[in-house]
């Protein structure tokens, strides 16, 4: 039995896609930048062939905008040669059928000529976003979700290249392709931006723009103004913006009363500026460290030491000053004018209270100590640090073992030097020197003895003969306290 013939359609094959054209070469030069060459090649061909390569051949000619994305991040923008391409690619692409740009080769495409600084192009670009909208925007009844924050990174780039009224302009081309009105963040931008450069009736106009845009100012918004107030040296106008910003049920943070306490101290009105602080604490507002600088250096810098010693106590009873505040600068002050007693008081006061000082704190402190031949106390602040893990540099320590040393306390220095070694100092060549000089001026052979064998065996002894030299020491010292016959 003879199985039917297997029936073919008559059917001829279909013809392959059209290919796409490539793209022409650019018919202008882009200005070179600091980071990639934006000088075109000339060789266009190997653009086009690197283009078939790495874009239509994977993909058959089907560009969409995913394959389009993976190319400019993969491939062109790595290429040393063809990065600066990618604007001309971008716009090719859009040439052909079927395809559309979405949100995510528009952000690209922005944030790549914003960081390169070819705002020219940016400037195409947002007007291209303008009259072809992303697909997601389903036919123009809803706006691309993505659109704001594509226009949010341009406006910010314009802001930070003092392009303030193409800022202006990429705003208000978002104004007009978003639902609803524009997130507060933006508004901020450009209000920074204006203070930034200068322009602070401009920036409050542009607040003003906000309040009647209906969109609610949040507190980095007012930081912004209070700020360009000071700046500019309008300072009942800020108190009068931190009033209004209270009056609105808007909670200011630490940078609203640092701003304002620098303001005051800037005006010179010092008892407000402590005021303002007091005020911050009764807020709930945490002290930040530039709260401390801005209050305790302000008064330092215009001679009002009690003053600054007395603030500083009294925050840290009160318990705000914050653990991370390096009270040094007040120290420094302090024992250059001579008052490292005091120094030592507000060190005292303030570790009880929790607050440790930094080890630069402590060797201002013992420094000012010795120069007033205060060793005891220089002493027992060495023997207090050690005890908090906190280790003086070298020099510091070692300036401390010869005074002990100078007035015969070579055993207390020595001791000190143990305690020291215990929390991780190691000991130099000047420091066992500093204490066998020690010993053999107070004539103790046996400990001196000891350090010497152990200098030895640290190899801080290079020969016989220093061996020697030290232990003739000793006998020296010996022959000059033998009373005489």
């Amino acid at each position: 039995m003879k199985l039917p013939p297997i029936l073919r359609p008559n059917k001829s094959p279909s013809p392959p896609p059209p290919p796409i054209p490539l793209p022409k070469p650019p018919a202008t030069t882009l200005s070179p930048l600091p980071t990639v060459t934006l000088t075109p090649t000339p060789h266009h061909s190997h653009l086009l062939h690197f283009l078939q390569t790495h874009l239509l051949a994977p993909h058959k000619n089907q560009v969409t905008p995913f394959t389009l994305l993976h190319f400019l991040k993969s491939k062109l923008h790595h290429h040393p040669k063809f990065t600066h391409y990618d604007f001309q690619i971008f716009t090719w692409a859009s040439t052909l059928d079927s395809f559309r740009h979405d949100h995510s080769t528009y952000l690209f495409m922005v944030r790549s000529l914003a960081s390169t600084y070819r705002f020219s192009d940016l400037n195409s670009l947002l007007a291209f976003i303008y009259s072809n909208p992303c697909p997601c925007s389903n036919d123009g009844i809803f706006s691309c979700p993505e659109l704001e924050s594509i226009f949010h990174f341009a406006v910010s780039a314009y802001c930070k290249a003092r392009k303030l009224d193409d800022g202006v302009m990429a705003f208000d081309i978002m104004r007009k392709l978003i639902d609803g009105r524009p997130c507060v963040s933006v508004y901020n931008v450009l209000i920074n931006g204006f203070v930034k450069c200068g322009e602070y009736d401009k920036a409050m106009a542009f607040y003003d723009r906000m309040v009647k845009d209906r969109v609610k100012p949040d507190v980095v918004t007012f930081n912004i103004l209070i700020s360009s107030y000071c700046k500019s040296k309008r300072f009942d106008l800020a108190l009068g913006l931190f009033k209004e910003m209270r009056e609105k049920g808007c909670s200011p943070n630490v940078v609203s009363f640092n701003t304002l306490i620098g303001g005051f101290f800037r005006e010179r009105k010092y008892e407000d500026g402590i005021k303002m602080a007091y005020e911050m604490i009764e807020f709930g507002c945490e002290f930040s460290y530039a709260t401390c600088e801005i209050l305790i250096d302000g008064l330092c810098r215009v001679g009002r030491y009690s003053e600054a010693c007395e603030l500083v106590i009294d925050f840290s009873r009160r318990g705000v000053l914050p653990k991370e505040f390096d009270y040094f600068g007040l120290v420094e002050m302090l024992c250059g004018k001579g008052n490292a007693g005091r120094a030592l008081e507000v060190v005292d006061q303030l570790w009880k209270n929790g607050n440790l000082p930094s080890v630069i704190a402590c060797t201002m402190l013992i420094e000012g100590l010795r120069r007033l031949r205060k060793g005891e106390e220089a002493l027992q602040l060495m023997e207090r640090m050690l005890g908090e893990s906190i280790v003086a540099d070298s020099v510091t320590f070692n300036c401390l073992l010869k005074d002990l040393c100078d007035v015969g306390r070579t055993v207390d220095a020595n001791r000190l030097r143990l305690l020291a070694s215990s929390k991780g100092l190691d000991p130099d060549g000047t420091t066992y020197h500093i204490l066998v000089s020690g010993y053999t001026g107070e004539n103790r052979r046996k400990e001196g003895e000891v350090l010497i064998n152990e200098m030895l065996d640290e190899g801080f002894i290079p020969d016989l003969a220093t061996y020697n030299r030290y232990m003739d020491g000793f006998s020296n010292a010996r022959k000059s306290v033998r009373p005489k016959r």
